[in-house]
């Protein structure tokens, strides 16, 4: 009994074990060498005739799309070009446009060729499924004619998993038919610019069937990958599976100089072999099990097992048995990490004994556990960041802020005060360009307080007789970098909750300073009708607790602008950062931002 424990408590005595077991290895190497040699001449043949199937479909795919391609010269064509280039055409300009598209059909007899469609930069397009058409959003939005733009001169094929009705140009849904479509630019003869695009679809039955119809051995089949390795026509058989069995060197196979390779990495050995389409850049691959190539090989291999079996009866009954007990907690331990692998992170093991692997598998578990908290984690993380970037969004333009600046313009316009009409609209038009900062997050405080006061200028004209203000910022720190759009909701709540309800004139002002040769402050401050401590206390707790007033059922004026910048500044600068308000009723309020001097990137 201690014997048994002694060997069941380690997997290396295990395996000990079993090796001094099997004892007979002259005749294993006699019948592995035999079956080698059977085995290598059985594999050439059926190799050989497997990769031809693969060969031929990849020269059957050039052959299509040479003659496919041949569809391109309508672009070529007199009216077409002027259909493209000057956006007038007549019903017979459609007519005769049509008439072209089927000449070209009726000469190279294109059965598989579903439409043909080209349209101009401008959305205005003919097919001949659905004649002529204008689309309502800018056709360079399609990522495909986007690249065509950038290289005219390069022919896109683009597979049926690309090619779904919501990128097609022209809209067009087919019903139960998948399509592959080629794409071309069209140029203008003489300057050689981009005048519109030209695509074709074709049924992707072709392909398609020969993945249906033609296998390798019992289970083996082919399927066709892009350029990357990924999966574009796989074999309907296939498509109630969860995940389709890739190879594991699928990538290396499809850029290296080999065209095949045995795949031993996972499981039983499969025999795995990549045909190269030139045409397409898409690639033939046959994955099929290798025991099923080399089926002629089972005699000799029945043949060597009868000559040595009766010697090994007793080892491999013995061996059967030890080798289960070890296999067996393996394979659990396997299965529950394909189910992990697969995304279902609950699939704990139970482990049985001490061994190795049972220690593998509570280390198993363990890392599971942790993986979990990780991606709780994470998903919490990127729902704030969401968040907080689409209330910057919200913030960035107030639309109300917008109507009434361009009132101001007319009613000014209307008065003849030339000057403010000009002022109005240099600040705002200064506002909106710093606003937009050509997409970026990043400006330098020089343009953050030349943005406040735009709006400040702005709103001056609109409330002369309740606001002043005054903006003292050290000179050093115009070139430091600051998130956009931090000082100017801030701004807006001193004046529409502090000094618009004083009912007299009141002051804003904005400083920047530098504490400690280490930190920014800037510090916006209004002398109007300030909070009480139980509403400063509220504001406090919503930018402390990052609870915005939205979420809180109890709505605090100028809550929103607060916390957004609390928000912003958390996310990309860290939890020691941050806004910071005082307040006394009927004296004002003072905001403090602080940010470090060194963060950010322009």
């Amino acid at each position: 009994m201690r014997l048994i424990q002694w060997i069941s408590s380690s997997l290396q005595i295990k395996l000990l074990t079993m090796f001094i077991i099997l004892t007979c290895i002259p005749l294993i190497a006699v019948g592995l060498i035999s079956y080698q040699k059977s085995f290598k001449t059985v594999f050439n043949n059926s190799k050989a005739a497997a990769m031809l199937s693969a060969d031929q479909l990849a020269r059957d795919l050039d052959t299509q799309f040479i003659d496919t391609r041949k569809l391109l010269e309508i672009s070529k064509n007199t009216q077409v070009l002027h259909f493209l280039f000057s956006q007038e055409d007549t019903y017979e300009d459609t007519k005769q446009i049509l008439r072209t598209m089927d000449s070209y059909r009726q000469t190279y007899k294109y059965d598989s060729v579903l439409n043909i469609t080209m349209i101009n930069l401008y959305g205005r397009g003919i097919s001949e499924r659905k004649g002529l058409f204008q689309l309502e959003k800018n056709p360079l939005r399609n990522p495909h004619l986007t690249h065509l733009t950038n290289t005219p001169d390069e022919v896109l094929i683009i597979p049926p998993s690309e090619a779904s009705a919501l990128d097609r140009i022209d809209g067009f849904q087919y019903s139960n038919t998948n399509v592959i479509s080629i794409m071309a630019a069209v140029k203008q003869q003489i300057t050689h610019e981009v005048i519109g695009f030209i695509v074709i679809d074709l049924d992707d039955k072709v392909v398609k069937q020969f993945c249906d119809n033609v296998t390798i051995g019992q289970t083996g089949f082919y399927f066709v990958v892009d350029s990357s390795g990924t999966p574009i026509f796989t074999p309907s058989t296939l498509k109630g599976n969860a995940k389709l069995p890739l190879p594991s060197d699928l990538t290396h196979l499809l850029n290296g100089a080999d065209t095949n390779y045995i795949d031993s990495k996972e499981g039983k050995p499969k025999f795995v072999y990549v045909a190269p389409s030139r045409m397409t850049g898409w690639s033939i691959v046959g994955y099929v099990p290798l025991q099923e190539i080399v089926e002629e090989a089972n005699s000799i291999r029945q043949l060597i097992i009868i000559t040595v079996v009766l010697s090994f009866i007793f080892a491999v009954s013995l061996h059967f048995f030890i080798s289960n007990r070890l296999t067996h907690p393996l394979h659990l331990l396997k299965s529950k990490m394909q189910l992990a692998a697969s995304g279902y992170l609950e699939a704990k093991v139970v482990p049985t004994g001490n061994d190795e692997v049972a220690q593998l598998g509570n280390s198993f578990n363990i890392m599971l556990s942790k993986i979990r908290k990780l991606l709780e984690q994470s998903i919490k993380e990127q729902e704030e960041i969401k968040k907080a970037e689409l209330r910057a969004l919200q913030a960035q333009i107030n639309p109300h802020f917008l109507y009434n600046t361009l009132d101001s313009i007319v009613w000014m316009a209307e008065a003849g005060k030339n000057n403010q009409v000009i002022q109005l609209v240099q600040s705002l038009s200064k506002l909106f360009r710093i606003s937009l900062s050509k997409g970026r997050d990043w400006i330098i405080i020089n343009k953050e307080v030349e943005h406040v006061h735009s709006y400040l200028v702005i709103q001056q004209m609109r409330y002369r007789d309740i606001l002043d203000y005054e903006i003292d910022i050290e000179p050093r720190l115009n070139p430091y970098p600051i998130l956009k759009m931090i000082l100017q909701p801030i701004v807006e709540n001193a004046l529409y909750h502090g000094l618009k309800n004083k009912r007299r004139k009141g002051m804003i002002r904005i400083i920047g300073l530098i504490d400690n040769e280490e930190d920014i402050v800037l510090i916006v401050e209004d002398d109007g009708i300030g909070m009480s401590p139980e509403k400063l206390e509220q504001m406090r707790d919503y930018l402390t607790n990052n609870q915005p007033p939205e979420q809180t059922g109890n709505e605090v004026s100028g809550g929103f602008g607060l916390h957004n910048v609390q928000q912003r500044i958390k996310l990309y600068y860290g939890d020691n950062y941050g806004v910071h308000i005082d307040s006394i009723q009927n004296e004002g309020t003072k905001v403090s931002i602080r940010i470090p001097m060194t963060g950010g990137n322009i």
